[in-house]
């Protein structure tokens, strides 16, 4: 096997391009939009795409909620809302990132919901689009033949398992690129306003943006469309309590930056322009579309392809920007093709820079609010996108989806789906 190493150069934005005439393999992926709604037996199908209500870290209804019983209580209203018989499951898998021995207590969950021992599990872990990467694993395992049915969860709870606060050794830290790379979230946010002059008041006013429509989307009961209640000790948790209503302007620009870096001299970030830290859980079955179709169940999305990049550390938050650029690029549409935008608000700075970099109309992206106003809980985020987003696609009767977000570390990742509601 002959491999060509394409020759890749940063460019100002710190996202690697390549400049060189790398092999591509040929691909019998659909691409461009006409060929991307077409149906096909091979398809990869959604045919269950729900969340849990979230909750404010330490304060909210989920502080006391340990990930098992997230899990447990999330996995058995799934079954008795669907009805499928479990042991039919062939693959499961978890996208978390901070619970310890998440591959266990996962496994517990399940078997404890009354999923059949012979039904194996995964975990995974990449930061903030753990949730899609659980989607992504599934899916390719589908797409190769290996199982025709697979459940894609993404679970998080920061109440009780906050970040880590990540170590190296010396050798390792003695590299720029790796001591940044294990840098507070908060100080990407600060670096990404510094170096792109990302003011304040931008910042506000994107925050602004989301808090509006999240108040306005849980007032008319948007989101009941998207939640699953599930029991926990006793209650039914079934409405986000993190969104807060009556933001404005004004009390934005009151609030106090929250971090403090020796290399910032003029902090933006504050409580009011960063995502939300939460707790929360949501769930997606996937099949083949010959399955789905052979045992009557109802399609109501397809996974049509990810995708995930790398930038560089410091400025971690603007990789959607790259994102959204490859997976267009790979699956052949043009950004008028996509209807709706679910792009995470990490912080206002990198979203509102992302935003303006890749020219969409504000309006498509984010319809009902995102992390800033509704919280962020790290592993849930990547699936509760694609059921945010399919949920507004199936009330507009529109048809595609595209999901990104900017991941620790210095990476990034993004999505197509299709609604088949409508």
């Amino acid at each position: 096997m002959l491999f060509c190493r394409a020759a890749l150069k940063a460019n100002h934005s710190g996202i690697l391009h390549n400049t060189g005439t790398a092999v591509r393999a040929a691909s019998t992926r659909a691409r461009g939009l006409p060929a991307i709604l077409e149906k096909k037996p091979q398809d990869v199908v959604i045919t269950f795409a729900k969340r849990t209500a979230m909750g404010r870290a330490k304060k909210g209804q989920l502080k006391d909620t340990p990930v098992d019983e997230l899990l447990l209580a999330l996995f058995t209203a799934t079954l008795e809302k669907t009805r499928i018989d479990p042991s039919l499951i062939q693959d499961i898998c978890v996208g978390t990132c901070h619970p310890p021995s998440p591959l266990y207590i996962s496994r517990a969950a399940a078997l404890a919901a009354g999923i059949p021992h012979s039904v194996p599990i995964s975990t995974v872990n990449r930061l903030c689009s753990s949730g899609l990467m659980a989607i992504r694993s599934i899916a390719h395992s589908i797409e190769a033949g290996e199982t025709s049915f697979g459940v894609a969860v993404g679970v998080e709870s920061m109440s009780l398992n906050p970040r880590p606060t990540p170590e190296v050794t010396d050798p390792v830290g003695k590299n720029p690129y790796a001591h940044d790379c294990i840098q507070p979230m908060g100080w990407t946010s600060e670096m990404v306003a510094k170096i792109y002059n990302v003011s304040r008041e931008k910042q506000d006013h994107y925050a602004f943006i989301s808090h509006t429509r999240a108040s306005k989307a849980s007032e008319s009961g948007v989101f009941s469309e998207e939640i699953l209640p599930v029991k926990i000790r006793g209650a039914v948790v079934a409405k986000d309590d993190t969104i807060r209503p009556n933001v404005t302007v004004e009390s934005l620009a009151q609030l106090k930056p929250v971090f403090n870096f020796d290399d910032v001299s003029d902090a933006s970030t504050t409580a009011g322009n960063a995502s939300g830290v939460g707790d929360g859980a949501a769930i997606c079955l996937l099949m083949s579309r010959e399955r789905a179709e052979r045992e009557g169940a109802e399609i109501v999305g397809k996974w049509v392809r990810s995708t995930v990049v790398g930038v560089e550390p410091r400025v971690m938050g603007i990789s959607p920007i790259a994102a959204v650029s490859k997976i267009l690029d790979d699956t052949g549409l043009r950004k008028e093709d996509v209807d709706v935008w679910e792009i995470n608000e990490a912080f206002a700075s990198q979203f509102a820079y992302c935003v303006e970099e890749l020219g969409i109309p504000i309006e498509k992206i984010n319809p009902n609010g995102g992390s800033i106003s509704l919280t962020h809980p790290l592993g849930m985020t990547g699936v509760r996108q694609v059921v945010t987003g399919l949920a507004q696609l199936q009330r507009t009767k529109q048809k595609v989806l595209c999901t990104s977000m900017c991941v620790g570390s210095g990476m990034g990742a993004a999505g197509v789906f299709v609604n088949e509601r409508a």
